[in-house]
């Protein structure tokens, strides 16, 4: 009966798991360093999500929608993520609050 529980549970945990990684690979993620937006152009599918991560050492930014009329979003400082869902088609620019110069592109298909 034991070996039942203990292949049970491990049959659990490879359920988990295998759900884990089925969720993850649905995020694109854009590292923030060196003041750029790595990639700088990402596509995803509809209802996908994107992480952008601030890998800066001291520097904070933002990932601002401002054409989408959103206000200025909160800054992340080192270490600090930010996701969103993109639940319709369409190109989706965005640039950094304090550096404007740092722009970067969603597009949703």
């Amino acid at each position: 009966m034991k070996s039942l529980a203990i292949s049970g549970v491990a049959a659990l945990l490879l359920l988990v798991a295998g759900t884990a990684t089925a969720e993850t690979s649905k995020v694109t993620e854009v590292t923030i360093y060196k003041f750029q937006f790595d990639p700088r152009e990402v596509t995803i599918p509809v209802g996908g999500k994107v992480r952008w991560v601030n890998r800066e050492k001291r520097q904070y930014h933002s990932v601002w929608f401002e054409k989408l009329g959103e206000p200025e979003p909160d800054y992340l400082f080192p270490g600090d993520v930010y996701e969103r869902t993109f639940d319709k088609a369409g190109d989706f620019p965005y640039r950094c609050g304090p550096h404007p110069e740092m722009t970067g592109i969603v597009h949703v298909r």
